[in-house]
This record gives structure tokens, sequence and C-alpha cells, in this order.
């Protein structure tokens, strides 16, 4: 089965009934159920902990939304740090977007398709990664 690594704006969507997204994300994933592992990894997890009071609850929609968590391997950790400092070599002004390098990273180097809502740096970083994202 492949995997499909799933970006922290959709778990947050997911976790949110109310939220402008879950309507996309819930049918995303549902159409993709059958065929697909979903993974999340340690940064995905600890960027998606800030909600929640207790690890038990982060946990519990984890293991709702079916997310195996997996760790970076060591060459998405490597990646990262290039992209990122491509990024500052680019006059990149941002402070907070080695997370999206890791988890971008991750995808390129596992293979994975990303399901994401934010097309910017994964789809300039890492253009060889297939993106599942909103139409519009």
């Amino acid at each position: 089965m492949a995997c499909i690594l799933i970006d922290t704006c959709v778990v947050t969507d997911l976790a949110d009934p109310h939220s402008r997204w879950f309507e996309w994300s819930a049918s995303t994933l549902e159409q993709l159920d059958r065929q697909h592992t979903f993974v999340i990894n340690p940064i995905i997890y600890a960027e998606c902990s800030v909600g929640f009071e207790t690890i038990e609850e982060v946990e519990a929609l984890f293991e709702h939304l079916g997310l195996a968590l997996q760790s970076l391997p060591k060459e998405a950790l490597f990646l990262a740090g290039k992209v990122f400092l491509r990024y500052k070599k680019n006059k990149g002004v941002k402070s907070n977007v080695l997370p999206d390098f890791l988890i971008g990273a991750h995808a390129a180097v596992s293979g994975y398709r990303l399901i994401t809502r934010d097309k910017g740096r994964f789809s300039t970083y890492f253009p060889h990664i297939e993106l599942i994202m909103p139409e519009c």
C-alpha cells in the first residue's frame, strides 16, 4: 500500500468540523483511504499538539484518523537543511520555514505524495513531490 504524508494544516482541518476546509480534507482522505496508508512525522505531530491540552487527546485524534507516525529519515534531515540554506541564499526572510522543509524533504526522500493546502514552498523547493491540494 502506498503512503501519503498528511500536512499539519490538513490534520488541523480534520480536528475541527467547523473549519472552512474540513469538508475538503475529510473527503480527500475518504477518497484515498482504501488504497493508501496515511502518515505523519514528528514535526507534524508537534505542530498538531499545540491545539490540545493532553497527549491523550492528540493521540486519540491520530488514532481516529488512522495516521501512522513515522520517523524522519536521515536523508530527509540532510535535504531539509540544504533546502533551508537555498531558501536563505534566495533572500528568504521568514525564520519559521524549517518545519515545512522537513515535511517536504520527508515526502521527497520517501517518495510520498503530500496532502496539503500550502502550495508555495512545497512546489518551489520540492517540485517533484506530487501535491494533493484543493482546486481553488
